[in-house]
């Protein structure tokens, strides 16, 4: 089936989007995480959200759930990988599949990460963002993972399972082990090298030969996500309505600039969902 609208991002900004776009009578899905925005959850005390005086990170998300679950909308949760603008609609490639939308609007907030050196240069030559879309083509093969969540040890886990071996490189706290095909090291990836295609990695300490790099971030910097999204500053650039440079591609939250607050990521949801919904009454 195709969507009306699809949100991608489950923080004030999404949430808004979503409420305001089913609101409307419209046909919506969002993908994110259903313990919502990590941001959110870890705040000690919230004081300039109207209404929401003294509340605690965990109280507001609860809120945030409450209201939506009232409205019937149901999280998917599935990694968008990318994003591909067709003719009249964009097809949405997830960890779990594919999906098609007349509209899409980002709220996936802001990656304050660098992308590590070689990057950009081997997407798609040896460098995903996906292991379930694409451990096949490693099959047998050397592999290694930079893990910026707890959810890629699952990941690496399952690459294990296809490749002949696999290199583990956590950036946050992990809980895996070693085991006869999973080495886990930590050290950081300096750059990811290469000529036609990724044929290793170096790290602080080593380096090592590698057929793919796995890079499983949270979520993937914009301009990655959807090709020719313009990009200043490394904000995704809109207008007053939130529309991108991209026809039919909207955008809302801490992606689009300061201020990082969420009220303003709520607010900039509401307008991008009215903007859609409004594009759509015109197509």
């Amino acid at each position: 089936m195709r969507y009306d609208i699809a949100v991608i991002g489950t923080g004030p900004a999404g949430l808004s989007a979503a409420i305001n776009a089913k609101n409307r009578n419209r046909n919506i899905i969002i993908f994110g995480k259903k313990n919502l925005s990590d941001k959110i959850i870890s705040a000690h005390e919230i004081n300039n959200y109207l209404g929401l005086y003294g509340m605690t990170g965990m109280e507001v998300a609860e809120a945030f759930k409450n209201h939506i679950d009232r409205m019937g909308i149901e999280i998917t949760e599935e990694n968008v990988i990318s994003v591909y603008p067709m003719d009249d609609y964009f097809s949405i490639l997830s960890s779990d599949g594919m999906y098609e939308s007349s509209t899409v609007i980002l709220a996936t907030g802001i990656s304050f990460g660098t992308p590590l050196k070689g990057e950009k240069e081997f997407l798609g030559k040896g460098v995903s963002y996906c292991a379930t879309c694409d451990a096949m083509f490693y099959r047998n093969k050397t592999v290694a993972v930079a893990g910026f969540s707890k959810d890629s040890e699952s990941e690496a886990k399952f690459l294990s399972e296809v490749a002949s071996k696999v290199y583990y490189v956590p950036y946050t706290d992990s809980d895996l082990c070693d085991t006869d095909k999973i080495t886990v090291i930590h050290d950081k990836i300096i750059e990811i090298t290469g000529e036609q295609k990724v044929t290793g990695i170096r790290l602080k300490e080593s380096r090592l030969q590698v057929d793919a790099v796995f890079i499983l971030r949270d979520c993937i910097a914009p301009d990655r996500l959807i090709p020719g999204l313009k990009i200043e500053n490394n904000h995704v650039c809109t207008d007053r309505k939130m529309c991108t440079n991209i026809r039919g591609c909207f955008a809302a939250g801490d992606i689009t600039g300061t201020p990082y607050q969420y009220i303003k990521s709520a607010g900039e949801g509401n307008v991008a969902a009215l903007s859609a919904v409004e594009y759509l009454s015109k197509k």
